[in-house]
């Protein structure tokens, strides 16, 4: 039986077009103020290790607990007042849950920044399993440990998991782990490198196609 994991930010929700624009106008001209870093550098990583990455490569100019700070209260604004789900999503879901394919939201997101978005959008108990990169002690995306550790979580074969990824990170880390790899195209990305994918898809009707065509026993 094959299942389906769901990364969230650029996925189930359009949060990407509103972090990159927060990295870009915020975090990065605080944190790296002298360099010029290009948003998809970090993309998919869970935001700690955004810190970690930034101090590393380049140096730091704020605390990690000010880095935090700014990011939670980002966090916050994006994920109550500012996103948008992706359309078709609950029916997506009723029809794997018929069909007895197992879900799973796969995230590099806190759980509080998930919870954030499946109490806004009726998500709670939709999916069998919702799984934070925080929950495990391991590298975050493009790392494969993620989405290893979901697949054995859902008891289904990584290689029977189709993995929804938008960003250069998350899908590298989908094919590493050995999935099945749709990659969903968002502006917010621009022209990433997307050739690790099985599938690259344009909008959430094709996204939704391709994974009903992908769990089809």
């Amino acid at each position: 039986m094959p299942a389906v994991l769901f990364d969230m930010d650029g996925v189930l929700v359009n949060s990407e077009d509103y972090w990159v624009d927060f990295q870009r106008e915020d975090i990065f001209p605080a944190a790296v103020p002298d360099e010029d870093v290009d948003a998809a550098e970090t993309s998919g990583m869970n935001f700690r290790e955004i810190y970690d990455y930034l101090d590393a490569e380049y140096g730091t100019a704020i605390s990690r607990e000010e880095f935090v700070r700014r990011f939670t209260a980002a966090a916050e604004e994006i994920y109550t007042d500012r996103v948008e789900l992706l359309d078709g999503l609950h029916d997506l879901l009723a029809d794997l849950d018929d069909r007895g394919v197992p879900t799973a939201l796969v995230s590099s997101s806190p759980h509080d920044w998930i919870g954030m978005v499946t109490e806004r959008f009726t998500l709670e108990g939709e999916f069998d399993r919702v799984i934070s990169a925080d929950d495990i002690d391991a590298a975050s995306k493009p790392a494969p440990d993620v989405f290893e550790y979901a697949a054995d979580e859902i008891g289904v074969p990584a290689a029977d998991c189709v993995v929804v990824e938008d960003s250069a990170n998350g899908i590298e880390a989908a094919a590493r782990a050995g999935t099945v790899v749709v990659a969903y195209r968002i502006d917010a990305h621009g022209d990433i490198d997307r050739s690790a994918a099985d599938e690259i898809v344009d909008s959430p009707a094709e996204l939704r196609e391709r994974v009903r065509e992908n769990t089809v026993i």
